[in-house]
Order: structure tokens, then sequence, then C-alpha cells
């Protein structure tokens, strides 16, 4: 397994590469990504993970702060470039990011969402993945059982 966090430069091999989309909020949301990064840590597969390390809250959300720039920019060429978006919502968070992202990437044929009862959206994420014929899943195990499948 190879993991690509943000900012490095993404290079993808062969390999099928799953970015982890979904619910990030620092000290709120459960680090889930740890979880599936564990669960493919035997897997030729090369995952995708935003979760910066030197992410600073206090950093301006603004166009002009060039760190921020720097993982808006990353996180959408990492979208584009992956062959599978895997999306996780925590029902502890609001995730306007995540969201954003699959409004963004409902089209692409690429998404697989999990999105359980009490997240506060949804019935607006349902909707969404009924309509663009998303694949939704119930868990987080169920998520990674679904990347599974696809790296067989």
């Amino acid at each position: 397994m190879k993991v690509i966090t943000a900012p490095t430069k993404i290079e993808l091999d062969k390999n099928l590469s799953v970015f982890l989309a979904g619910s990030i909020e620092v000290g709120v949301a459960e680090r889930w990504q740890d979880i599936v990064i564990s669960e493919f840590s035997e897997e030729d597969i090369t995952i995708l993970n935003p979760r910066r390390a030197s992410w600073d809250a206090s950093w301006k959300q603004k166009i002009d702060n060039p760190i921020f720039k720097e993982q808006v920019n990353w996180e959408l060429e990492a979208l584009e470039k992956s062959d599978v978006i895997i999306m996780y919502f925590d029902n502890n968070t609001k995730s306007p990011i995540t969201l954003l992202e699959l409004g963004l990437f409902a089209r692409s044929g690429k998404l697989i969402v999990c999105c359980p009862d009490g997240f506060w959206r949804k019935g607006n994420v349902a909707i969404v993945c009924e309509r663009y014929e998303v694949k939704q899943v119930d868990s987080l195990e169920e998520l990674i059982n679904e990347v599974k499948k696809k790296v067989k």
C-alpha cells in the first residue's frame, strides 16, 4: 500500500487509487481515515488522504492564503485523479466540504458513500445518491468492503 497525504505530489501507478473524502473536523470527527488505511495495509492500493499532518485550524481560509489554497487544490486534484472516492459522513459533524464534494463528483461514477442514520443532512445525501446512482452503504465496514471488492 502507498499512502499519499496532502500536500505531497500526487504520482499514481497502476494500482487502484482511492481518495478518502469525508468528515475531517479535528477533535470532532472520528479518525476514520486511519481505520481505512489500516485495513488496506497489505493491499496493492494507493490511498489519497487529505488529512494533513501539519494542518493549523487558525489558517485563514481565503484564496490569498497560499497554504490553504495549496490544500484545496491538492484535494481537488486528488479527487479528479483517483479511481474511487469513498465518502464518509460522521454523525458528529456538519461536513460542509464533504457535501460540496458530493455535489462535484456525484456524476463521476467513482463515489461510494456512507451516510449513517443521524447525519443532519442524510435525506439530501440519500436523494443525490439515488438520483445519480451513487452506491450507498450503511457503515464504515461496508465502505471498506466495497473497496476490497474493487481491489480483487
